[in-house]
């Protein structure tokens, strides 16, 4: 079946970086398009960042545009967000998706990695 597992999020300074990665297995990870999605405490999910198959074209929300970087890498079927100058109003938790962004959609029990910026 689909497993997507985030990893790399932690507790970081204001103006720090982080390195998110997710791990795709149970289908062809370079047949689709992937989407980070966060949730910041007390609000709705916020689509980040899209990526097309190829990993030429990135769409950033304007939130984060400049300061994150979306990759991927099919050979390793690892999706990749690189998080620079992060801000306190980036704390959230984070998901990566199949597909694009879609807002009935929903990350399942115990997915995502929190990412908490704060002095």
């Amino acid at each position: 079946q689909v497993q997507l597992v985030e990893s790399g999020g932690g507790l970081v300074q204001p103006g720090g970086s982080l390195r998110l990665s997710c791990a795709a297995s149970g289908f062809i990870f370079r047949r689709y398009v992937m989407t980070w999605v966060r949730r910041a405490p007390g609000k709705g999910l916020e689509w980040v960042s899209t990526i097309n198959m190829s990993g030429d074209i990135t769409y950033y929300a304007d939130s984060v545009k400049d300061r994150f970087t979306t990759s991927r890498d099919s050979a390793k079927n690892t999706l990749f967000l690189q998080m620079n100058w992060l801000k306190a109003e980036d704390t959230a938790v984070y998901y990566c998706k199949r597909g694009p962004f879609d807002n009935t959609w929903r990350p399942a029990q115990g997915q995502g990695t929190q990412v908490t910026v704060s002095s």
